[in-house]
């Protein structure tokens, strides 16, 4: 699932000097956003041959994935403020080339330390690209309309990237090689920044704050804590001292980083930005379901592959469920709906869906037809993104002044690193407990290590369904009563909902 701010109507920024190039910079701002998301799931496709062509053991495998998720994840608040304080074009022109730059590093690959050098490379210039890529859409689209048509856009394109980054890596690693997983960031890479250097205007807002290093420093360590120590979990356990002393320090700078925000003059992340309830609500909403969505595509990947025997190839045309959904979502809550139901609705409504598909996926055995619980499985799933995606993006930065909006943009997206991270991590847990336990009481079952196998991904699913249950509760109750979009912004957004649909 993918992320996303917004600025309210109150604080609109002022017209881009390119303002009448504004929709062809939409397009370059979604091509980097769509190298970074594709990033994530392309490269999970890719390890297994990775793993065999540079000779690492798997359990070094996870480093290929942690140290990209340990490096973007953590400096993200950092990326933001720097492109509030030193302008998004050359936040953005820096991070993408960085980007494609370490991409191409990690496809020429010749060793294990090389390719993780690389990829936590990439997570430095994404944290750069990310926020830099969000907040540009808010300052080059001031009028409410054209903005909202834009987020539609952007957000239909952050939920159907993960499920195009499954079909682009089965078709690389089946067809040409494992390296062109890495090296088609280049291509993207480079179409960005030819974009961004001849469309876009470096622009600072005169008012910006500088930079809180005391600030950074602690939500930088804090942040690698949480996400170090999620990773260590998955693989050594919650009880491993590695895990444990990560998770507990990590979580005390973060209070410590919190504390000191509201003493500081120029704070990295102004108390004010999450203290609405409405953010609030929309930065969890973010969080949680990140929690149960990237767990539920991982392991779904995994039966797909490991149970069902699918080829690469098709796991990728699997998931067109998901992606499918998030449209239809979105178009349906953009259309006729926003106006008459509050925003709270939506969520509950979107979040709750996500829940009914991962109690259809619970369902699963070792011989699931794709028409039976697969396909009823994953498309609630989709729909359910697309129906509370559009609101919790708008909540998460409803508000937001256009100094901040860096700093905005990049709370979203660390909602969505951090989220996956520890829920992968809990869920994986619960799955290779429930693995477990089920082959100690089942020694002599037939198949008994598949039918493990899968019980283990459907305890995680049910556990998901359960996560997803309570975060509708807790995000419903936390939106203030009445909140809606505004009436003047639906027609817009319905009409580029469609476009997106009948593109799909």
């Amino acid at each position: 699932m993918s992320s996303t701010a917004q600025i309210n109507d109150s604080a609109a920024a002022a017209p881009d000097p390119h303002y009448e190039r504004r929709w062809l910079i939409l397009v370059v701002v979604c091509i980097a956003q769509l190298m970074l998301l594709v990033d994530a799931t392309v490269v999970n496709v890719a390890l297994p041959s990775a793993q065999r062509a540079l000779h690492f053991s798997t359990a070094n495998r996870e480093w290929i994935v942690t140290a990209y998720t340990l490096a973007f994840g953590s400096l993200l608040p950092l990326g933001g403020r720097m492109s509030d304080l030193w302008g998004r074009k050359l936040m953005f022109v820096i991070g993408a080339l960085g980007f494609a730059g370490a991409s191409a590093v990690a496809g020429a690959a010749g060793s294990f330390d090389v390719f993780v050098a690389a990829r936590a490379i990439q997570g430095v210039f994404g944290a750069l690209l990310a926020p830099a890529a969000i907040s540009t859409i808010g300052v080059t689209f001031p009028d409410p309309a054209e903005r909202a048509k834009a987020f539609g856009v952007f957000g239909a394109i952050a939920g159907s990237a993960g499920a195009l980054g499954v079909l682009l890596g089965g078709v690389f690693t089946s067809y040409v090689s494992w390296r062109w997983c890495m090296y088609v960031n280049v291509a993207f890479g480079v179409i960005a920044l030819a974009g961004a250097l001849s469309l876009m205007h470096n622009t600072t807002d005169p008012n910006k704050p500088r930079l809180d290093w005391f600030g950074t420093a602690l939500a930088t360590t804090g942040l690698f804590g949480l996400v170090f120590g999620a990773a260590k979990a998955e693989t050594h356990g919650w009880g491993a001292t590695i895990t444990l002393v990560s998770l507990i320090a990590g979580g005390t700078l973060l209070v410590t980083f919190f504390l000191a925000q509201a003493r500081v003059k120029h704070p990295l992340v102004p108390l004010h930005v999450i203290g609405d309830r409405n953010r609030g609500a929309g930065l969890l909403a973010l969080f949680l379901g990140n929690v149960s969505v990237f767990a539920v595509f991982l392991f779904l990947t995994y039966y797909m592959q490991g149970v069902l025997h699918y080829s690469p190839i098709k796991t990728g045309l699997a998931f067109l469920p998901m992606p499918v959904g998030v449209a239809i979502g979105a178009t349906i809550v953009q259309g006729a709906l926003i106006t008459k139901f509050p925003a709270r609705a939506f969520v509950a409504t979107g979040l709750l869906m996500i829940a009914g598909g991962s109690v259809l996926l619970a369902q699963l055995g070792i011989q699931a037809h794709y028409w039976g619980w697969l396909f009823f499985g994953m498309a609630p799933i989709g729909l359910g993104i697309g129906v509370a995606l559009v609101v919790a993006i708008d909540m998460s930065s409803r508000g937001v002044a256009p100094q901040d909006a860096g700093i905005a943009g990049s709370l979203a997206n660390v909602s969505q690193q951090v989220g996956p991270a520890l829920g992968i991590a809990v869920l994986s847990t619960v799955a290779a407990t429930a693995t477990g336990n089920y082959l100690a009481s089942h020694a002599s079952v037939s198949d008994a290590a598949v039918h493990a196998q899968v019980h283990g991904f459907t305890t995680a699913f049910w556990y998901a369904a359960v996560i997803m249950g309570v975060a509708s509760v807790v995000c419903t109750a936390l939106i203030k009563a009445g909140t809606r979009t505004s009436p003047e912004q639906v027609s817009l957004m319905t009409e580029e909902a469609i476009a997106v649909l009948e593109a799909a």
